[in-house]
């Protein structure tokens, strides 16, 4: 009768200590909350790519991606983070039950991605053409969406607290795409394969900004969610 009352159950405890139901609803609410933060990341930068190449489209513009540009995309920034942002460390903030609009959440991180990725786009086109300006939004989107990775490590900002650097897995997974990011747009062999124009310091260090800027903008937006939320609602209501 126990053994079929332990299979029937949704829940055994493996001890008399009740204190364990917390501790096992709390590291569930980790997991979920972890698999969210994977997923908020997933989600954000893909809208902001489907947004540039929506823009570029209505604009007339040249298309912003090759799609080598995209499968490198997918492979690199669709992977590393979100793998690393899986393996978040727990706390105990989860246990406090808060609402959030979390689509208005992805469509106003996607929409900050997206128009930096434009701007990027169009500083190179206007530079030298429609090829600079197609590296300056793949090296931007790729680099934007690293940085994106440490917004979605937490509901609230992380810039200079603790939890920026809890996470080992997500060093790692920044350093490594920034590492073969900065490889594809700097070494002259790699041009023709991926479909870009070998950068130069300056050129570069552009890319970069544009993508680091991603980073405080989003971080200041959540931080006033609250009324960014009114205006990204109104947004989504009318879109969908």
């Amino acid at each position: 009768g126990t053994e079929v009352a332990k299979d029937a159950a949704a829940m055994v405890l493996t001890d008399d200590n009740f204190a364990t139901i917390v501790k096992a609803v709390e590291n569930g609410r980790n997991l979920y909350r972890n698999i969210k933060y994977a997923i908020q990341f997933l989600l954000s930068g893909n809208f902001g790519a489907i947004l540039a190449v929506l823009y570029a489209s209505i604009a007339g513009l040249p298309v912003p991606f090759a799609p080598v540009h995209l499968l490198f995309i997918n492979l690199l920034t669709d992977s590393l983070p979100a793998i690393a942002l899986g393996v978040e460390p727990h706390t105990s903030d989860v246990m406090s039950i808060l609402t959030k609009d979390f689509l208005s959440k992805i469509g106003l991180e996607g929409l900050v991605i997206g128009v930096m990725t434009m701007i990027s786009f169009l500083t190179g086109y206007h530079q030298d053409g429609a090829l600079l300006g197609s590296t300056y939004a793949f090296g931007t989107l790729c680099l934007a969406r690293l940085f994106h990775g440490y917004n979605c490590k937490s509901d609230h900002p992380v810039i200079f607290t603790k939890r920026f650097f809890n996470n080992k897995w997500m060093q790692g997974a920044f350093a490594l795409g920034a590492i073969l990011i900065t490889a594809v747009l700097t070494i002259p062999g790699l041009h023709q394969v991926f479909k870009v124009e070998t950068l130069n310091f300056e050129q570069l260090g552009t890319v970069y900004l544009y993508a680091f800027a991603c980073f405080p903008i989003i971080q200041l937006l959540n931080n006033n969610m609250g009324k960014c939320l009114l205006v990204v609602r109104g947004l989504t209501i009318n879109i969908l």
